[in-house]
């Protein structure tokens, strides 16, 4: 009989369990690409060169490495954990036919550095060949036009391949650890340990249920309170409360009502409910801390990717909010609003030019009924009617009342605070005069009226009341009309705006705008916003997207590697169903419902918490973010289900091999 050496002993073990390993070397393989990808475009100066922020771009993706090693670590090292008790019997036989733990260990030591270089070199190459398409991508959303060019990066290529090389030793010491420390019975009794079901008396049972219930639903309760000066403690006890909820309600809550429906049932689960609620009531408790985890960060996760989302769809819409004329400029500027407008004609820009009159003077707000003290500010009061002829959509106020437009009003809760509720009187530092100092609040408007540059809280009112507001002046003594002139908190003053309709053409009239600014100040335009949102948010939703990718394969992954052992631990109780007359049909709908519980109870609760995370962030965001939201976390279902398929596909082949 020839004697297998060493090396043809690991190329048959990894013939052998190369359907085990296929979904683990792929994931790694991704994840290599994938990292191979972001340090190659940290190292791409051409990107940073286009963008306004270099340094925040590198810094990006720095973290973005960092974030994406951390998960693969951790799914690995769990992956690791799982394959070693899969392969126990077998590890175990091969200590019976002689072979020693220093044998079995260098036998695991090779397969995994096999392993792990090859996925580490297909990584590598993948990584290459597909980086164009990252590059393409990032730079579409970046906004950035003209050709791609591809540089291959070698300090990447190093960059990667020491990363993984310790993230490969890492594993080896672990299996080293794993194998030393089991003895022989247990490997072989590794497959058969089940967690039973323990029957805690029911009155703690319920109540520590009833507990992890509650302490979500308080921090979906504070998520909506939570305000700017609660805003970091706030937080940690939201996070607190959810994760100590999620840890009960997967630790006793589920297992309990589960034991309320067995015992309604008087322990007659029947076929399907036996194959999918009994087995959840084994092993849940046991793992509690692996669905906490998954479930918490699939939350952050799942709120990261669609708050970036949210925050790149809504760009256009919310830089219209805060700057609704692409330029807006102030008389008394040097005449830059006519040399501007000259220099848009001399360069063939098709524009529309209109005139709005405004005031700005100091005024005080106050609350009515209220004792308290008014908040003094600078107002500035601009026409409804003047507006609404440069195409903006605003109401006409009645006499004598305001709107109040801000386009922070969402964050600032202006509408929501209880000591701001309306109506309000707004009191305006004018002199005695005929025509009073005296308007009336009506409403908050979450965006702006003017571009938001301009000075002053921004009010609309009605022509007949503004025009009554200015001559107020005019109808003053001449010492205080005079005065009036005198003073620096008053003033009447007029804005020339400019919208461009054509894109290609605002975006010339944008570069030609900056010459008009003042050195030293920002250029506040529209498609200079536009672009530098985009830029930060397509920054963000490209990171995001694409961690939230990785961990939604490594943690479907893990439920999947979870999901297959257990396959084989439940292939006798396949064969006893089958010996009691029940079809594989039957069979196959208990195993369905069980794994539509396992993947979609974590998943379920995992939305939820990431929906009301989400609702908290929109308060960022003026514009509503319900489609952004939904069709990232759509997309997240959709490829977690994928999971369940690969799971069903695999307990196929085994309840089929059983019977």
């Amino acid at each position: 009989m020839k004697r297998l050496t060493l090396f043809e002993l690991v190329l048959r073990s990894m013939r052998k369990n190369i359907k085990h390993y296929y979904l683990y070397f792929f994931v790694f393989i991704f994840c290599t690409s994938l990292y191979f990808v972001f340090v190659t475009l940290q190292h791409d100066v051409s990107l940073p060169d286009r963008m306004d922020g270099g340094s925040v771009f590198s810094q990006a993706f720095l973290a973005a490495g960092f974030l994406l090693l951390l998960i693969v670590s951790v799914f690995t090292i769990y992956a690791n954990r799982l394959f070693f008790n899969r392969r126990s019997r077998e590890i175990g036989l091969y200590q019976l036919i002689g072979l020693t733990k220093r044998g079995v260990v260098q036998l695991l030591l090779l397969e995994n550095t096999l392993l792990g270089i090859g996925a580490l070199v297909a990584g590598i190459v993948c990584g290459a060949l597909v980086y164009r398409i990252f590059l393409v991508l990032i730079s579409s959303l970046l906004g950035f036009d003209g050709v791609v060019t591809v540089h291959f990066s070698l300090s990447a290529m190093y960059q990667t391949a020491a990363v993984f090389a310790v993230l490969i030793v890492l594993t080896s010491i672990q299996m080293v650890r794993m194998t030393y420390r089991t003895t022989l019975i247990d490997l072989f009794q590794a497959e058969n340990r089940h967690e039973h079901p323990s029957t805690p008396a029911n009155g703690p049972a319920a109540v520590f249920g009833l507990l992890g219930i509650v302490l979500i639903l308080y921090g979906y309760w504070q998520s909506g309170r939570i305000s700017q000066n609660t805003l970091f403690i706030g937080s940690l006890a939201i996070l607190g409360s959810i994760i100590a909820g999620t840890y009960l309600l997967f630790r006793v809550t589920i297992g309990w009502l589960f034991g309320r429906i067995r015992r309604a049932a008087n322990g007659h689960l029947g076929l399907r409910r036996a194959l999918s609620l009994a087995p959840l009531m084994h092993r849940m408790r046991g793992q509690a801390n692996s669905l906490t985890v998954i479930t918490v960060l699939s939350a952050m996760t799942l709120t990261m990717v669609a708050a970036a989302y949210s925050f790149y769809y809504s760009a256009g819409k919310d830089t219209r909010n805060a700057l609704p004329y692409d330029f807006a400029i102030e008389n008394g500027e040097s005449n830059a609003a006519k040399h501007f407008g000259e220099e848009l004609d001399a360069k063939g820009i098709r524009y529309d030019h209109r005139k709005v009159d405004a005031i700005r003077l100091t005024g005080k707000i106050c609350a009515v009924p209220s004792l308290s003290a008014c908040e003094e500010t600078t107002l500035l009061v601009l026409p409804a009617e003047q507006l609404r002829q440069t195409g903006a959509d605003i109401p006409v106020p009645e006499p004598w009342n305001a709107a109040m437009y801000d386009g922070n009003a969402k964050l600032d809760r202006l509408t929501q605070d209880p000591n701001a509720d309306l109506p309000k009187t707004i009191e305006m530092d004018l002199l005695k005069s005929e025509s009073g100092n005296k308007l009336q609040l009506t409403d908050v408007v979450n965006r702006f009226a003017m571009n938001y540059n301009v000075y002053g809280d921004q009010l609309v009112v009605s022509e007949t009341t503004f025009r009554a507001l200015k001559a107020g002046m005019t109808a003053l003594p001449q010492y205080e009309q005079e005065q009036m002139k005198e003073r620096p908190d008053y003033a009447a003053v007029a804005f020339d705006t400019f919208q461009v309709p054509d894109k290609p053409q605002r975006k010339t009239a944008s570069e030609a705008y900056a010459a008009f600014v003042p050195e030293g100040s920002h250029p506040f335009d529209y498609e200079r916003e536009y672009r530098d949102k985009l830029q930060s948010f397509g920054l963000f939703i490209f990171i995001t997207g694409f961690l939230g990718l990785v961990f939604l394969i490594s943690t479907g992954s893990m439920l999947y590697f979870k999901q297959m052992t257990e396959a084989e631990q439940e292939k006798r109780s396949f064969i006893t169903l089958r010996q009691l007359g029940f079809e594989k049909k039957d069979i196959l709908k208990g195993i369905m419902r069980k794994q539509l519980f396992v993947f979609t109870i974590p998943l379920a609760i995992g939305i939820a918490h990431a929906a009301f995370a989400v609702k908290t962030v929109s308060v960022l965001v003026p514009s509503s973010i319900v489609v952004p939201s939904a069709t990232a976390m759509g997309g997240y279902v959709l490829i977690y289900f994928i999971f369940v398929l690969l799971t069903m596909g695999y307990y196929k082949k085994i309840v089929k091999a059983a019977i």
